[in-house]
């Protein structure tokens, strides 16, 4: 299958971990506009420039910039099958302007209900000196470690559901989009991380 595919969900939906497993199976590699938006500063390349001046701004770098990034990634030698797009298009006229780019073979949705994203994020918590996350209800912390855990300023629930209210004004509207052309998978991710990945490996057999 030498089409791409789209990966999206709201904020807390799982995508990262699952983004792994597609990437394991289809050996697509995964495109995150923030990645390659650092990796093109770094690099000084002139769609790289062009972001960084919105970005010392304190500007979104605009849609025309992210397509121009996106179109030289393409060229690079191991998205000659396509690659595994993460977080990326938000919008409807972000994906008209990747259709023209691109060819999107299959689009893969995780779906989770706003109460549920709500649970998971503000019960998350992050041990400082390690790194590692767990969660007050669904991965608590050993004892003994418990009390160094922080809460991330943005992990509460009116911050939470800001997000997701702009999740459904702005990239939920894609789900129809892309059902219109035959390419959505949905997938309830309102489940445990293996049976959501169990979900996702099976929706990759029947488009591979």
């Amino acid at each position: 299958m030498a089409g791409s595919i789209v990966l999206f969900g709201p904020p807390g939906a799982g995508k990262g971990t699952q983004a792994g497993k597609i990437v394991e199976i289809t050996s697509k590699p995964q495109v995150s506009t923030g990645d390659m938006l650092r990796a093109a500063v770094k690099l000084g390349s002139p769609m790289g420039l062009a972001a960084k001046e919105y970005m010392d701004a304190g500007l979104l770098v605009p849609d025309e910039v992210i397509i121009g990034l996106i179109q030289e990634r393409l060229q690079e030698d191991d998205a000659d099958q396509g690659v595994l797009f993460d977080g990326f298009p938000r919008t409807i006229p972000q994906a008209e302007s990747l259709e023209k780019i691109a060819t999107v073979s299959s689009v893969i949705s995780i779906e989770v209900p706003d109460d549920a994203i709500v649970d998971r994020i503000v019960g998350r918590r992050m041990d400082p000196e390690t790194g590692e996350i767990y969660h007050v209800q669904f991965k608590p912390a050993p004892p003994e470690i418990e009390g160094r855990l922080i809460q991330r300023p943005d992990d509460n629930e009116e911050t939470v559901r800001s997000r997701l209210e702009a999740y459904h004004n702005q990239t939920a509207p894609l789900a129809d989009w892309y059902s219109d052309r035959g390419l959505l998978i949905r997938i309830d991710g309102n489940a445990s991380i293996k049976q959501v990945g169990v979900s996702v490996e099976r929706a990759i057999s029947r488009i591979l």
